[in-house]
Order: structure tokens, then C-alpha cells, then sequence
């Protein structure tokens, strides 16, 4: 009695067991990295290790195949002898004879075990990792990482194993998960949406969108020739006159050398004081200007103007010569065509 009853026991192990290798399965296949790397970068140690589980999702997937089935197996083992020993009793007491009794006590245990094995260990499991994939992930992966490499060398004879029957096949073994669809697969939707007119684009916004990645900051940086630059000791008056003229809200400043070392906002212009009003502005609200390769890519460009929340960059060449100025306007017009500036003169 005292063994059947651990039996049971055994029987809620293995089913968690089962739970937790089918929701760490369907988790890592499941989550996208675009929502799993944001909390890596900010030092969330479970998101780290996620990343890695699904940099290896074959080894992943087998760990994971591995202990479902050694769980299935021992819950046929341990967990339905010990169910069918404790169903014989009340069976018995019916007045059923033996054979009977054993096998109607065998094919109950079968069926509950069965049941509560596909149920309890798997379907509800797997619904939940593809509920919740993100936070099932962030839970389970490292957990199943942790597993994968305690019992690495035998998953991995078998992960070999597999992978060469594939090839056999003409399949490609997949190592890494991928749950994003590529810049061409976007493009092509798009293009037989558009085909099927289930997809408008009248303003070419979304066709720009692909355009743009291709394009670097050279494409559009503004020449040094070209720049209207305000001088370090600029006045409020010299910064009106400039928007007056010109019409931009923005204008880089040239210290004395001709280096570009920042730039001045129309905002910076506004004082109620009179006497303030032919004065150097302040060079400590200068605002600042990063400096960005024009070998780089215009959304990396973007990415790290929005970073740091300047709306002008230093160009320079790969001889660390400066080459002119990009705006930030200029970037979003390649994107979503053009923006005109509030204060621009037409």
C-alpha cells in the first residue's frame, strides 16, 4: 500500500515533469527575440539566457523531446502499476474475480493515467507557453537551458542522428529560431497585397520603407558649402534674423577653427529681456551634435539621433574629415516623403 501510494505521488512529479518540458518546447519556439533581446540589453539575466535557448532550439527541442518521453515512459512504469494495484481493492470487494478484476483495474489505470498525462502534462502546458509566449519563456528557457547542458552529450549524439536523417531527406537542419519574417518576405506580402488591392499605399510610404534601408547618411547629408552656420557669440538677434531670412528652426554653430561644435534652436532666440537681446547666447545650452560616419546606414543613423534626442549630426569621412551636417527632417522625409518645417519660407 505505502509503495502504491508513493506511486501516486510519483505520478503528480511526472506529470509536472511532462508540463514543464512541453510549455519550454512550445515557449521557444513560440516567443519572438523582437521582445525578448529589448530586456536582454537592459541586463535581464533570464532574457541572456533565453536568447541563447533559442540561438540553439535543436538542442532545445530535443532536451525537451527527451524528457517528455522518459516522463511518459516512467508514468507507465511507476504511476499506472501503482493505480491499478489500488483500484483492485475496491474492484475485489465487488465479488469479481481475479482476472477480471486485473484486467478492469489495468484498463482504468491505462485511461486515467493516459489521460491525465495528455490533459494535465501536455495540452494545457502547451496552450499556455502559446498564450503567454514572452513570459513562458522568460521562466522556462533558462530553466530547460540549464537541463540541455547537463545532459548535452547525449542529446547531442541523438540531435546528430536526427539532423543526418534530414539530410538524407533533403532537409536543412534549423539551429537558431527565427519568428520574424525576413525584409524580402515583407516586401513580397506587401507587393501581393498591394496586387490585390487588400493593402493601399497611395503615398509610397510603405514602398519607401525598403528604400530606405538601403540607403547610408552620405545619401543625404547636407555639404558643408551648403550650410547656413550661426558663430559661437550668435545673439538672440542674430538667431531671429537668421530664421527671418532662411526660414529653419535649427542652425549648426562654427567656432573660429570652422569646426562644427553644436547648434542653436529658434526657442533659444525667445527672451524677455531687452538687454539679453544682442548678447551672446549662452555656449552652455549649446545644443549638441553627435557625429555619425556617412558610411553608415540611415536607420542606425536614426537609431542613435533618437538616442540621444539631437536633430543634427556631424557627417564625417572614413579620413575623419567632417563632411557636412544630416537632419534628423531629412532622415523621416526618406521615409515618409516630404515634411516641411514650420518656420521654412516657401
Amino acid at each position: 500500500m505505502a509503495n502504491d501510494l508513493m506511486g501516486l505521488v510519483w505520478l503528480v512529479v511526472l506529470l509536472v515533469m511532462s508540463a514543464f518540458f512541453v510549455g519550454s518546447e512550445f515557449a521557444v519556439i513560440s516567443a519572438r527575440r523582437a521582445q525578448i533581446e529589448p530586456k536582454a540589453d537592459e541586463g535581464n539575466r533570464f532574457a541572456k539566457i533565453t536568447l541563447k535557448a533559442m540561438e540553439q532550439v535543436s538542442l532545445m527541442l530535443a532536451t525537451a523531446q527527451l524528457g517528455i518521453t522518459i516522463a511518459a515512459l516512467l508514468l507507465l512504469v511507476i504511476a499506472e502499476p501503482s493505480i491499478h494495484h489500488l483500484l483492485e481493492i475496491p474492484l475485489g470487494a465487488l465479488g469479481l474475480d481475479y482476472q477480471t478484476t486485473s484486467i478492469v483495474s489495468f484498463v482504468i489505470a491505462l485511461l486515467l493515467v493516459t489521460y491525465l498525462h495528455v490533459v494535465l502534462g501536455e495540452m494545457l502546458p502547451k496552450n499556455i507557453a502559446i498564450s503567454i509566449p514572452t513570459s513562458a519563456a522568460l521562466v522556462l528557457a533558462p530553466l530547460l537551458y540549464g537541463v540541455a547542458q547537463v545532459v548535452k552529450p547525449v542529446v547531442w549524439l541523438m540531435n546528430q542522428i536526427s539532423n543526418g536523417i534530414l539530410r538524407i531527406f533533403g532537409f536543412e537542419p534549423r539551429d537558431e529560431a527565427n519568428t520574424a519574417f525576413t525584409l524580402d518576405q515583407v516586401e513580397d506580402i506587401v507587393a501581393e497585397s498591394r496586387k490585390h488591392g487588400t493593402l493601399e499605399d497611395s503615398s509610397a510610404t510603405i514602398s519607401n520603407a525598403f528604400e530606405f534601408t538601403e540607403k547610408i547618411v552620405g545619401d543625404v547629408t547636407h555639404p558643408l558649402a551648403e550650410l547656413v552656420t550661426l558663430p559661437t557669440d550668435a545673439s538672440p538677434a542674430m538667431l531671429q534674423e537668421a530664421v527671418a531670412e532662411h526660414g529653419f528652426s535649427r542652425y549648426p554653430v562654427k567656432n573660429e577653427y570652422g569646426d562644427l561644435i553644436g547648434y542653436w534652436h529658434i526657442k533659444d532666440a525667445l527672451t524677455d529681456d531687452e538687454a539679453k537681446f544682442s548678447l551672446p547666447l549662452a555656449t552652455k545650452k549649446l545644443r549638441t551634435m553627435i557625429s555619425i560616419p556617412d558610411s553608415a546606414e540611415l536607420e542606425d543613423a536614426l537609431a542613435q539621433m533618437r538616442k540621444t534626442g539631437a536633430h543634427i549630426a556631424r557627417s564625417f569621412s572614413s579620413d575623419g574629415k567632417i563632411t557636412g551636417c544630416l537632419f534628423l527632417e531629412d532622415i523621416i522625409e526618406v521615409l515618409v516623403g516630404e515634411i516641411k518645417d514650420a518656420t521654412t519660407r516657401r
